[in-house]
């Protein structure tokens, strides 16, 4: 599509959705199909985009992204009229002979912006769920996995009419130029810079927002943590995608009793997953481009001690997974989100002292806490997160009926299954009367039947 017409683009949208076939469930069913045939067909070369981009395997690809994707159609197409149908409530007497309902119906026209950590994912997954509720989408991909944007590109033009999806892959000023148009909804996911960007420009139009951002998500490992299961687990969920991940463990608060074993069993499992020779591995990832790069890299250089890794190689962009004790809880490395493959570490004696270095921080988009299950629980109901896991990292997002979003500066809206339905909804209240019958004590002069409508009310 032409980037520099973003108001020819979205008349047209509007004028096919006017035309009303996406309110109509076979329609919609009908496209949902076509996407995941799509998506299985080319299964390869989303898995040689996704290589491209971040050397991604087909492995890891297929089940942190593809997988999902399709999991995700598979769930809309199954609940689809159960979502979509008229709900009925309960009417008080007063109102009696009308009947209330709840109609589910598509919000209009939606703009879906993706990251580039994900971008298969974080694209395709939103977009399923606005396609379920019945909207049109313009698609904003991000083009800095430029691979994977020319992908859903020609993913997206062979499944759909371009009035009904259309992928947009603008610069920066075009973007600009496009979130000046009027949107029925507008979901983003990706950073909180840009964030308020997208929050500013949809507050001119009173346009309702989904932002999916991130920040520094904590993980407590407890003294009485299994540590061979946390350092498994907490090994898989920060490398994944070598630590790109805006759900990854960011930082470990760690009971000083468990400090030593914890690192030396992260270290056996990033051996155990990666193999000796990292650099050789066709299963550890790469950083998305040098200027992440270079960040990640003055993160190691900066004021810490290494206690595990420290290796990268910029003509490479690998940066082999590093656990480092930072020398001050100031240090740049505790303000930011590291999306990379470094884990800071901060030793705590009693978990008190790690409730209140969560608590004195920016609500984080998940926690992760490793310990006995009724601690972990006290401890999530003293703290604030988007998502949480107990004795787990990562696996809050891949079950469909759990809703997944952020909480403060971490995001705000709901998506997955059931929850992307209804955020791409308008839930329209609606009361039905009889067209020949009517009960007179709403109307004045009230003195006649106050007393009875006192009795109703």
């Amino acid at each position: 599509m032409n980037c520099t017409e973003p108001n020819t683009l979205l008349e047209n949208m509007r004028a096919y959705h006017a035309l009303g076939a996406t309110r109509n469930l076979s329609f919609r069913k009908e496209y949902l199909q076509r996407l995941r045939t799509a998506v299985k067909t080319r299964t390869h070369e989303i898995e040689h985009a996704l290589y491209e981009d971040l050397r991604k395997s087909p492995e890891e690809a297929y089940i942190s992204e593809i997988s999902t994707v399709l999991a995700e159609i598979d769930d809309q197409l199954r609940h689809l009229h159960k979502r979509a149908r008229i709900r009925r409530v309960r009417t008080p007497l007063f109102m009696f002979p009308s009947r209330c309902r709840i109609i589910r119906e598509p919000k209009g026209t939606v703009l879906i912006m993706a990251p580039w950590n994900y971008p298969f994912l974080l694209a395709l997954n939103p977009l399923v769920g606005a396609i379920a509720a019945g909207n049109c989408v313009v698609l904003k991909p991000s083009r800095t996995s430029a691979a994977t944007c020319e992908l859903i590109k020609s993913l997206i033009t062979d499944v759909f009419p371009p009035d009904y999806v259309s992928v947009f892959d603008g610069n920066h000023d075009e973007t600009e130029a496009l979130l000046e148009q009027r949107f029925d909804h507008i979901f983003f996911t990706g950073g909180a810079s840009f964030g308020r960007t997208v929050m500013q420009r949809a507050a001119e139009h009173l346009t309702p927002v989904t932002l999916e951002l991130g920040g520094k998500s904590p993980c407590i490992v407890d003294s009485a943590a299994d540590i061979d299961l946390a350092a498994r687990k907490i090994a898989w969920g920060k490398f994944l995608n070598a630590g790109q991940t805006c759900i990854a463990p960011d930082y470990l608060l760690v009971h000083r009793s468990t400090t030593t074993a914890l690192v030396n069993k992260i270290g056996g499992y990033v051996n155990r997953f990666y193999g000796e020779d990292l650099r050789r591995s066709p299963a550890y990832p790469r950083i998305i481009n040098d200027k992440a790069f270079s960040r990640l890299q003055d993160y190691i250089n900066h004021d810490s001690t290494i206690l595990y890794g420290g290796e990268y190689d910029a003509s490479d962009r690998f940066i082999a997974p590093t656990i480092l004790r930072p020398d001050s809880e100031q240090s740049p490395i505790m303000q930011e989100e590291i999306f990379g493959p470094i884990l800071p570490l901060i030793e705590f004696d009693n978990v008190d002292e790690a409730v209140d270095f969560v608590n004195t921080r920016e609500k984080p988009l998940a926690l992760y806490y490793f310990g006995r299950r009724a601690d972990g629980m006290h401890l999530l109901g003293r703290t604030s997160s988007g998502g949480a896991c107990i004795n787990d990292t990562i696996m809050h997002i891949a079950n469909p009926s759990l809703p997944f979003g952020g909480v403060g500066k971490s995001g705000m809206g709901r998506y997955h299954g059931r929850y992307s339905f209804e955020t791409f909804s308008n839930m329209r209240s609606t009361v039905i009367s009889l067209q020949h019958a009517d009960i007179p004590l709403r109307y004045p002069p009230y003195h006649k039947t106050f007393s009875l409508l006192k009795k109703l009310l």
